[in-house]
């Protein structure tokens, strides 16, 4: 199977931010070994590794992790995507083999139309130019802006992190649903990834059921599985636990297991050949 999205760090880092010693669970180095021992017995043949900094010093050490390490088949990588150079060093990162896509941290970021600004024209058409996707790290607030983004780039490989993070915790549903339904309708693809850290600790995983049955139903093959460890380590879950309760939520209208677990994030990443 291909986990399609986990994060690694060293806290030495030039530029570090998070995690803090606030998230004592995960402020420690993470390498592709406690990946690894984490997947246990599970037949992880091959990983996308997603930035967690919003440095460029982050982006070239995945790719020097990456570079020695066989199982890390793409990364996900972070640019300024308004700097006047962004062009530039989007061009020079998509010369190395496994960089596949960036993720500006739209979730951390006030202005909830930052993307639409035409400042970040040049960038956005650097990444189609060098056949990048766009890993879309949003919050519901973020879905009306995001299907006029996917109208401004329809040629733009798009795909939402973590389901968009919707409020399971408060219980509500909409309008998430019909907004990520008119997303899957422009094309775009889903990270089943990250809905663990949005329930309260120590919820069971089936109060996720409504959440994942219109993920299903809406981006059908184009739904891809994601660890997001070890941020999934704060919500008390593991690895293995995890992918079952994933394997359960799934299950209801027959998704491919190969679709969810391999073939998604082949396509979506491009990671054949």
């Amino acid at each position: 199977m291909i986990d399609a999205h986990h994060h690694l760090w060293a806290l030495d880092t030039e530029g570090h931010q998070w995690p803090t010693a606030a998230e004592p669970s995960i402020h420690r180095d993470f390498a592709m070994r406690d990946l690894v021992a984490a997947a246990g017995d599970v037949d992880l043949v091959a990983t996308v590794l997603v930035q967690s900094q919003p440095t460029d010093a982050d982006t070239d050490w995945m790719l020097a992790v990456a570079a020695d390490d066989p199982r890390i088949a793409a990364v996900v990588g972070w640019v300024d995507l308004a700097s006047p150079d962004a062009p530039e060093r989007i061009a020079a990162l998509a010369a190395a083999p496994k960089l596949r896509g960036l993720r500006p941290m739209l979730q951390a970021i006030d202005d909830t139309d930052w993307l639409l600004d035409p400042a970040l024209t040049p960038a956005i058409a650097a990444m189609q130019q060098h056949s990048l996707r766009f890993d879309a790290l949003v919050q519901p607030r973020h879905l009306p802006m995001l299907a006029r983004f996917m109208d401004r780039w329809p040629e733009l490989p798009v795909v939402i992190d973590h389901a968009a993070k919707p409020f399971v915790l408060q219980g509500m549903l909409d309008p998430w649903r019909a907004e990520m339904a008119a997303l899957a309708e422009r094309g775009a693809w889903c990270k089943l990834s990250g809905l663990r850290t949005e329930q309260a600790p120590g919820a069971p995983a089936y109060q996720l059921w409504l959440y994942v049955d219109h993920l299903v139903a809406c981006f059908d093959d184009r739904l891809m599985w994601g660890s997001d460890w070890p941020v999934l380590r704060l919500s008390g879950d593991d690895f293995r636990a995890w992918l079952s309760d994933a394997d359960w939520l799934t299950g209801f209208r027959g998704l491919s297991r190969e679709s969810l677990y391999r073939d998604a994030a082949t396509q979506f990443y491009g990671l054949e050949g």
